[in-house]
């Protein structure tokens, strides 16, 4: 069998790896706690009603963007519920009002 040569960040994984031991206790509760957390938070798939018009937008939108126009409505979604959705052309509007 031919030896693989590990660089130092490989090699230090290795000797980690070799060094570890299982985890008991509460730190055990912890991570059995965080991971239940993670599924729990996984994404959802979901049915929505839009007109056609608006999903051939949304697709000739995502192609711009260069990403699938599922994630793409994620995302617009997820900015609006976080407060973060900009209207452009609100905010070209306000700018050119301060101008004036």
């Amino acid at each position: 069998m031919k030896e693989v040569k590990l660089d130092s960040f490989e090699q230090a994984i290795e000797d980690a790896a070799e060094q570890s031991v299982p985890l008991e206790g509460k730190e055990k509760e912890r991570l059995d706690s965080t991971l239940a957390e993670i599924r729990r938070n996984k994404n959802k798939s979901i049915n929505i009603r839009i007109s056609q018009y608006d999903l051939d937008r949304v697709k000739e939108r995502s192609q711009r963007e260069g990403v699938p126009y599922q994630t793409l409505i994620s995302s617009v979604l997820h900015r609006y519920l976080e407060g973060t959705l900009v209207d452009e052309d609100a905010v070209l509007k306000a700018a050119r009002l301060l101008k004036e």
